[in-house]
């Protein structure tokens, strides 16, 4: 299966970097390229690409503003956004993934993580560059996403070890493999989890766990 990304960036010469970048890898080809935001969003509509490759600061629309619009809370079918950019700034991270990103990747992090958050984003999975994934994590309790401070029906022991795995920013498949599950079992068991805690995807269920003290530093 070939992923298809849109590539938001105003400047055209990292642009075309990201492009052959992307086409490097064999499952993942770039259907459309977008010089600032509100062509972001025209393109994204048009085009619906599995993944937005966004970047921060653009002309006339942010980064955030883009997936505010493409994959926030009041979109009816929200897409997958992964935001890119040269700026390692909580305020940036926190405002990104609250909009609705499932992403938040520095343009120095190197092809390969580039194109393993493109296959996250696709899987439904979410990744943060390692850099700023632990200082985001324990830090996004007192402005997580609002939700419940206890699900409505009871986590699962199951369910409970997952949260801490996930949280660790684990993927589906270390996930699987730690808890000796299959792939299709982890991915029921984060559905179920999204479902009962009321959260749209991976970054708001580490976001709530680390709120929960489900997971400490140690």
């Amino acid at each position: 299966m070939t992923i298809r990304v849109l590539v938001a960036e105003d400047q055209a010469i990292v642009r075309r970097g990201l492009r052959l970048l992307l086409e490097s890898q064999p499952d993942i080809t770039v259907v459309g390229e977008a010089g600032d935001g509100p062509e972001a969003i025209s393109l994204a509509r048009d085009l619906r690409p599995d993944v937005c490759l966004v970047d921060l600061q653009m002309p006339r629309l942010d980064g955030v503003d883009v997936t505010r619009a493409l994959a926030g809370a009041a979109v009816r079918d929200p897409m997958r956004v992964v935001i890119i950019t040269t700026f390692d700034l909580d305020e940036y991270v926190y405002s990104a993934l609250r909009a609705g990103a499932v992403g938040f990747i520095l343009k120095d992090s190197g092809p390969a993580l580039l194109a393993e958050a493109v296959r996250a984003a696709h899987a439904g999975d979410a990744m943060i560059s390692p850099s700023i994934t632990m200082r985001l994590l324990k830090q996004f309790g007192p402005i997580a996403v609002p939700s419940p401070r206890r699900p409505a029906t009871p986590l699962t022991d199951r369910e409970i070890e997952l949260i801490k795995r996930l949280a660790r920013g684990r993927t589906n498949q270390e996930i699987a493999q730690e808890l000796f599950i299959s792939l299709s079992t982890v991915k029921a068991h984060v559905a179920n989890i999204q479902d009962k805690l009321q959260l749209r995807n991976r970054t708001e269920i580490a976001a709530w766990a680390w709120e929960n003290r489900l997971v400490t530093e140690t």
